[in-house]
């Protein structure tokens, strides 16, 4: 059985930072890429990041890039979400995933990943 759960998430101001992490349990953590997306109410879940299972490769939406970095330790089964430069726009559910095949880079597809977390609130203020 697999988990993910996020943590970090919170009210932060714009231009603020935050720093999101998803532990992982179930299955071997270092076969997976892993990928985050968000969430707003009315809205299709958006792709926001994914990294390689090495942590090798990484690839961001344009709406994030230079602003978000994802980096993840194998060691303890955690990927990480480093948000700086937050704008109100960035308000969502953030969730994290791990992707439904081994030894990939990552895909941007939700329905390429098969595990979910719960997802964790960040809130940026004007």
């Amino acid at each position: 059985q697999v988990q993910l759960v996020e943590s970090g998430g919170g009210l932060v101001q714009a231009g603020g930072s935050l720093r999101l992490s998803c532990a992982a349990s179930g299955r071997t953590f270092s076969r997976y890429a892993m990928g985050w997306f968000r969430q707003v109410p009315g809205k299709e879940r958006e792709f926001v990041g994914r990294i390689s299972w090495s942590g090798g490769r990484t690839y961001y939406a344009d709406s994030v890039k230079g602003r978000f970095t994802i980096s993840r330790d194998n060691a303890k089964n955690t990927v990480y979400l480093e948000m700086n430069n937050l704008k109100p726009e960035d308000t969502a559910v953030y969730y994290c995933a791990q992707d439904s095949s081994t030894y990939s880079s990552g895909h941007y597809r939700v329905d390429e990943y098969d595990y979910w977390g719960q997802g964790t609130q960040v809130t940026v203020s004007s």
